[in-house]
Order: structure tokens, then sequence, then C-alpha cells
């Protein structure tokens, strides 16, 4: 083979090689874009796992809210009994009944001379009294777990003075 062949044999081994290295800059890149699909896929795919596994637990931990607020009704009604009555039988069962529900994450919201909460309490009427100070609890409310199932009916002062009878 003379001087020439081989510069033309050279050539074109270069030239292929030029294009086999470019094929492969290629292929490299292709490679980390599927790498970091799979990747982002894998990351999605575990916050959904994540957020079905939250979401189930709250779907568990409140499915029985319904039925605890239907119970509510019921509480007031023997509340407002066992005030009128003082009977110790009924006084067990609605301590029973308390224990039960806070067994089950009812807690309820202290508004009693408290002040006016907008986030849990709902005001009926202002009153004279103390500014922004909850004078009386009309119907309670409550907590299931962290989530507010009914707030608290107050009556709360405007920062008159209360008349003196």
């Amino acid at each position: 083979m003379s001087e020439k062949e081989l510069e033309k044999k050279l050539k074109e081994v270069e030239e292929k090689l030029a294009v086999a290295l470019q094929e492969k800059e290629e292929l490299t890149g292709k490679c980390i874009d599927l790498e970091n699909n799979w990747k982002r896929a894998l990351a999605d795919y575990r916050n959904l796992q994540k957020r079905v596994e939250e979401e189930k637990m709250d779907f568990i931990q409140y499915a029985t809210s319904t039925l605890v607020r239907r119970f509510l009704g019921v509480l007031d009604n023997l509340e407002m009994l066992n005030k009128h009555t003082n009977d110790a039988g009924l006084q067990m069962i609605v301590k029973e009944l308390k224990q039960v529900l806070s067994d089950e994450g009812l807690r309820e919201i202290e508004a009693e001379n408290q002040e006016y909460d907008l986030n849990t309490m709902e005001a009926i009427e202002m009153v004279a009294g103390e500014k922004n100070l909850v004078t009386e609890v009309l119907q309670k409310g409550y907590f299931l777990k962290d989530k507010l199932i009914r707030p608290a009916r107050v009556k709360v002062g405007n920062g008159e003075k209360p008349l003196e009878s």
C-alpha cells in the first residue's frame, strides 16, 4: 500500500472514529436523560405512596367523625337533663359517654372566660362584659383529634360594664 492510500485509510478511520465518538456522546446523553427520568418517576412514585398512606390514615382517623357528631346532640341533651335532675345514674351515664367519646379522640374546647377565638368559636351575641372575653358558653365546641368538628357557640363581651342589679 502506498503512502497516499494509507493516509486515505487513516482519514477514513479518523472520520469513523469522530462519528463513533459523536454517537457515544449522544448515547451517553440519552442514558443520563433516561436515568434522570427514572429517578424522577421513582421519586414521584414514593411521594404518591406516602400521600396515599397519609390519606388512608386520615380516612381511618376521621371515619368516625360523622357518628361522633351525631352523638354530640345526645351528649348535649343528657348534660342539660343532668343539670336539671342531678340524678346519680344519669351522671354516671354522661361520664361514661364522655369517656367513650374521649377515647375516640373527642376533646372539648375550653371557652368559658377565655379570649374569643374566631377559629374555634362562633359568637352568637355581644353582651356587656370585658371586651373579647367569652362570658357564656351556649353550646360546647369540640375537636376530634386535631380537627374542629363543632365550634363553641358563645356570648362575647363588648367592652361595656355590666349593669348591676
